[in-house]
């Protein structure tokens, strides 16, 4: 790509009259994109689990974009219940939501559960996107034209999905498989969605993912001491939350983005650089694997998607 072809930050369209939710918007390249959304004009809704972290973070919003409309709204995606009553007081009180992003997400944290019993890291990152995706589906329906991007990760390219144990149990746990596998079913989530889109013939809805590449976000802090000791030597290497915002605001926000696609940073190995379409995995394509994993996602979470 030539530099007048980069994409950045000045190429969003206004966003004015459109309404956006950012899950875990509140740091990294989440509170990036809450941010670039609403200096855009987007009513940004900020949904995050911590009430102190999610107010500061709004406060930051507020200074660089004063005349935009942002609030916080108060979401556990490793809760079902906390993902129906956000779910129920988002469409109270909006009439549609034009962007979904759902970035939230946990890294190779040691074994634990979520509320409902599954492992938390494919049960936020995956099972809870799911059925947050899915309760938020009619709010969704009623915009002229809507889009709901899934953040996943170059590390989707290691991840595995074996049905006869989805949820890793505290005796099978490696904290690793466990988000390559989360962040493969981000993939496989965001191109059945588009595949049934398609079938339905539903042409105001398009389901997009993108990827943030390596860069400088507070994920990291699961990893323990080891992290605390590599993060100097890894800043070197990795890009700031601006940069690795930006694919995840081009598949949200760019006019010729289209459903199916996934955006990621331009440089080797996508580690850095600026967001064009880039490839994923064979695994995240297989249609019998999303398939399957769609019908075990509304089984474990209760929720159907009407599409």
């Amino acid at each position: 790509m030539h530099n007048s072809e980069r994409w950045t930050v000045a190429d969003i369209p206004d966003l004015t009259g459109k309404t956006a939710v950012v899950t875990g918007g509140n740091s990294g390249v989440g509170f990036e994109t809450a941010v670039e959304l609403a200096r855009h004009g987007a009513t940004t809704i900020i949904a995050c689990r911590s009430a102190s972290r999610g107010e500061s973070a709004l406060g930051r919003i507020k200074e660089s974009a004063p005349s935009s409309q942002s609030r916080l709204m108060l979401l556990d995606l490793g809760d079902l219940a906390s993902i129906n009553a956000f779910a129920e007081s988002f469409t109270n009180e909006y009439e549609k939501l034009d962007l979904l992003i759902n970035n939230a997400g946990i890294m190779a944290t040691p074994y634990s559960t979520t509320e409902d019993g599954f492992e938390s890291q494919f049960g936020t990152n995956h099972l809870g996107h799911f059925a947050l995706t899915a309760k938020l589906m009619p709010a969704i329906s009623a915009a002229q034209s809507s889009r709901v991007a899934n953040v996943s990760s170059v590390g989707h390219r290691s991840g595995d999905i074996d049905f006869n144990e989805l949820l890793l149990s505290r005796s099978n746990y490696k904290r690793w498989r466990a988000y390559y596998r989360s962040k493969l079913a981000n993939l496989l989530f965001t191109y059945e969605m588009h595949r049934r889109l398609e079938r339905a013939q539903v042409g105001n809805i398009a389901s997009l993912a993108a990827h943030p590449g390596v860069a400088r976000t507070n994920l990291a802090q699961g990893m323990g001491f080891i992290g605390t000791l590599l993060k100097p030597i890894a800043f070197l290497f990795v890009q700031s939350a601006q940069m690795g915002a930006l694919p995840i605001l081009r598949a949200a926000t760019d006019p010729d983005a289209q459903g199916g696609q996934y955006y990621g940073p331009d440089k080797p190995h996508e580690r850095s650089g600026f967001p064009v379409v880039v490839s994923s995995s064979p695994d995240s394509h297989d249609e019998e694997t999303a398939r399957r994993l769609w019908e075990h996602s509304e089984e474990l979470t209760g929720v159907k998607f009407q599409i």
